[in-house]
């Protein structure tokens, strides 16, 4: 890392910085100074925080004691900032015969019936899954039951409402959703029953439930970013532009889910609309910030729903319920009609049950909006079919790799030496330096572009009618300056050419996707939402990259701990790499899903009568 000098560290040179498993370079662990707070504490907390001169010295000590001022403030370090990752991309290197690349220009609809080509053989998916104890319903089986008329997008629609209607009620309290129209849903339903009626399915996704997470536009509902007041000052004018993509492709969009409030927490706890319940265990967590994103389609009541990934949101919850999180590379999936709560770290992702459904909603919503088209790479779509895979070298650091509870890090490592066993794949020790760093620094560029962008608004009436755990979050977010923030995209920059030398030596680089599985909601949470910060930065841990670089990453569920909870597996891929990043995920998903267990509330949507 480097020395201590007056306040802050001096890093060393990039050349000077070793890399290999040998490396002398200090693992730094999370060192959280900040006790669990909920309930009437929190609020005396908040009370001080906003008071002028305690408020001020309470700030100073938060960020000196967590170590922000030392390994980001007044740090020393010879890169410039880098503000945007964006990065510079050239034709594929890929073989032809793995993936697909399409032509630019093609309409959402297209790009999904070159993605449903690109799949394996029916027949042969069938009779792998026909053994299997919990199998999930996918976008091919919706389309197949529908065009087979064994049932009607009407039919769904009808069940999925009794079945949010059970759900939001206070027996179960899962607080999936934070708005649905059943009236509009059902219209939708009606109007693709009536296409499929008439031989005229749009796609494959026609009449196929998909959710939407309270951070996305989707009409005819206000987007709150989990708030009770951002929707009064920004209105929902038209669709963003993923969910006009789905629509083009003939989806249901059922509604809006849950989120933590303006993405501002990794628990999904949420005072204002509930906590969105973990179906494996609804005692726990979904996590988040996409966690009714993740929650919806556990509970089988959606195959997909889209989130937001600004630290780990789709990937995060996605692990804790036992889905697929996919976060392509920065720029791949427009960001127009997103709240713009963090404008260089924020990409909109996919939660999917499978791998295939990831890959078709991916190519549905993907591909640059008319100014970006200079910029963006032609979409490569892989070609999932696991007679087909390529040797793939996987990058391991192994102290992060290892900073995770036992029973994550026993499953992790199984997956790997199943991976080398079955498909002779090859992990490549490495040291990834500066890990703890990286995630301080991306806290501060985070929180800076947060509070920038809503500034105007707290000033009148956002903060008072904030949760009381979003206002801690505001006060240090308000709190970084100039420095803090100008060095952190100096981290940035390093960071960006430590993970290129990296991606030199391997196809992907793999860790456990969270610290921890899924903790108890405590009763304390409910009025005040919950401050956090330990399992916070254990479940953040393995995030940062995806976001903070604008690397594409992916999470697939590969087991359980001994509670039963999920446990998922990441893989980070070089810019652009999604196709690869797609097939390295079906290739572990299909070493898994024999084991798959059924979450404790499911609500079989797809069944026979």
């Amino acid at each position: 890392m480097g020395i201590l000098k007056d306040n802050g560290v001096v890093y060393e040179p990039i050349n000077e910085v070793d890399l290999s498993p040998n490396s002398d370079q200090l693992y730094l662990h999370s060192d959280v100074k900040a006790p669990r707070m909920a309930g009437f504490l929190a609020k005396v907390f908040v009370w001080f925080l906003e008071m002028k001169i305690i408020g001020k010295i309470l700030l100073y000590f938060l960020k000196k004691n967590n170590r922000i001022q030392k390994l980001v403030s007044y740090a020393v370090l010879e890169e410039s900032p880098l503000y945007v990752p964006l990065h510079p991309y050239e034709e594929s290197e890929e073989q032809e015969e793995e993936i697909e690349c399409l032509n630019r220009g093609l309409s959402a609809s297209e790009q999904v019936q070159h993605a449903v080509a690109c799949l394996q053989s029916s027949d042969s998916t069938i009779l792998e899954d026909s053994n299997f104890s919990f199998r999930r319903w996918t976008i091919l089986d919706y389309s197949r039951a529908y065009t087979s008329r064994q049932i009607t997008p009407l039919m769904v629609a009808e069940r999925l409402i009794s079945a949010i209607m059970q759900s939001s009620g206070p027996e179960m309290d899962m607080s999936f959703f934070i708005s649905y129209d059943a009236h509009d849903i059902l219209r939708q339903a009606t109007e693709s029953t009536l296409r499929y009626q008439r031989g005229e399915a749009i796609s494959v996704l026609d009449g196929v439930p998909i959710a939407v997470k309270d951070e996305i536009d989707c009409m005819p509902y206000p987007t709150t970013g989990g708030s009770k007041w951002l929707h009064k000052v920004r209105a929902c004018k038209e669709d963003a532009c993923c969910v006009k993509r789905l629509r083009a492709c003939g989806a249901i969009l059922v509604g809006k889910t849950n989120m933590h409030e303006l993405g501002a927490g990794t628990s999904g706890i949420n005072p204002h609309y509930g906590t969105s319940r973990n179906p494996y265990d609804p005692k726990r967590i979904s996590g988040g910030s996409s966690s009714g994103s993740a929650a919806v389609v556990c509970a089988g009541l959606c195959p997909v729903a889209l989130g937001v990934d600004g630290g780990g949101s789709v990937r995060m919850p996605a692990a804790l319920c036992g889905v697929i999180g996919l976060k392509p590379s920065f720029g791949r999936i427009p960001h127009t009609g997103v709240l713009p709560l963090n404008w260089t770290v924020g990409m909109v992702g996919i939660l999917a049950g499978t791998v295939e459904d990831s890959l078709i909603v991916y190519a549905a919503i993907s591909g640059p909006a008319e100014s970006d088209k200079p910029k963006i790479p032609r979409l490569n779509l892989p070609k999932l079919n696991l007679s087909n895979m390529s040797n793939i070298r996987m990058a391991k650091s192994n102290e992060w790799f290892n900073d995770c509870s036992d029973d994550i890090r026993a499953c992790c490592s199984r997956a790997l030496a199943n991976l080398h066993k079955l498909y002779g794949w090859e992990t490549i020790e490495v040291t990834l330096p500066d890990i703890e760093v990286m995630r301080l620094a991306h806290y501060v560029t985070i929180g800076s572009e947060c509070t920038t962008s809503i500034a105007h608004h707290l000033e009148k009436t956002g903060r008072s009618e904030s949760g009381w755990d979003v206002r801690v979050a505001l006060s240090i977010y308000a709190s970084f300056n100039s420095r803090d923030y100008l060095n952190a995209q100096r981290i940035r920059n390093r960071q960006m050419k430590f993970h290129e030398k990296i991606f030199s030596m391997a196809d992907v680089i793999v860790s456990p996707m969270v610290g921890v599985t899924a903790y108890e909601i405590k009763d304390d949470v409910q009025d005040t939402g919950e401050l956090d910060y330990v399992n916070g930065a254990a479940l953040v841990r393995y995030s940062i990259a995806g976001n903070f670089l604008g690397l594409p990453a992916v999470t697939v569920p590969v087991g359980y701990d001994r509670l039963g909870l999920p446990i998922g597996i990441q893989f980070i891929g070089k810019p652009w790499s999604e196709a690869k990043l797609i097939q390295i995920a079906y290739a572990m998903e299909a070493l898994c899903k024999a084991e798959y267990k059924k979450p404790h509330v499911f609500y079989d949507i797809l069944a026979p009568s």
